[in-house]
This record gives structure tokens, C-alpha cells and sequence, in this order.
């Protein structure tokens, strides 16, 4: 028994990487169709909830402030983010969202939504099952944080 439980982990676990990538593919479909990258995407998704630093959207995301730095340069380029002074921290600026980078996340969410009900839709998942798959997520991430 405990070794089909740690068979069926590593099943999950594989499964949950390649729907990651899926997931990831479709992104960066959905952003082409707006003109943008994943990336972008992400980085603009960070910043919805206030100006950040780059630092924090990195820890946010996941990745290495160097690659969210080259992608903030890049929408500030694009007039998607502006940076704002610190006053905690001179060196770091505050990233924040334009009019211009809202409007661009709101398209982005609009498709997406689209497409992930449809992506539901043919799974013939309900509300439950989602919540349920979730919950196992969650609750493995914790334990494996808590070691």
C-alpha cells in the first residue's frame, strides 16, 4: 500500500508538470493573440494588486529578479509600467501598472477566462472537482515546505 501511495505521487507529480506546460503552451498562445509574451502577462498579473518592487514581483513569480528585471524593461518601453520612486529603498523603485498596462491585463484575462471555461468545460469538471484537485495541491505543497 505505502508503495502504490508514493507511485501514485510521483504519477500526480508528472501529471501536474505537464499540465504546467500545457497550461504555460496556452499561455503564450492567448499572449501572442494580444501582442504579448507569458512573461509580460505574468509580470503584469503581479503588479494588478499594487507597485511592487522587482525584487517582490520576482519572489512573487517565482523566478530570478534578473529575468523579471529584463521583462519590466521591457514594458516600460512599451508604456505598460512606470517606475515610481521607493522611499524605502532608493536603489528599487516601485513598479506600477499604466492605464495603457490595464487595459492590456484585462484583455488578456478576458481571453483567458474565455478559453479556461472552455478548457473546464470539456474536462466536464465541476466546481468541486476543482476545489478537491486544489485542495490535494495545496495541502502537498505545505508538507513539502514544512519538512
Amino acid at each position: 500500500m505505502e508503495r502504490e501511495r508514493v507511485d501514485m505521487y510521483r504519477l500526480l507529480i508528472a501529471d501536474v508538470y505537464e499540465l504546467a506546460g500545457e497550461s504555460r503552451r496556452s499561455s503564450e498562445e492567448l499572449a501572442g493573440e494580444q501582442g504579448q509574451t507569458a512573461a509580460r502577462w505574468h509580470v503584469l498579473s503581479v503588479l494588478s494588486d499594487g507597485a511592487r518592487t522587482v525584487a517582490s514581483a520576482a519572489r512573487r513569480l517565482g523566478l530570478a529578479r534578473q529575468s523579471v528585471q529584463r521583462v519590466v524593461d521591457n514594458l516600460v518601453t512599451a508604456g505598460l509600467v512606470t517606475l515610481h520612486d521607493n522611499p524605502d529603498h532608493v536603489r528599487a523603485p516601485l513598479v506600477a501598472l499604466t492605464e495603457e498596462g490595464r487595459t492590456t491585463l484585462a484583455a488578456l484575462l478576458e481571453r483567458s477566462d474565455a478559453d479556461r471555461r472552455d478548457v473546464v468545460a470539456r474536462a466536464g469538471l465541476s466546481l468541486r472537482d476543482l476545489e478537491d484537485a486544489r485542495a490535494v495541491v495545496r495541502r502537498l505543497v505545505n508538507a513539502l515546505r514544512d519538512r
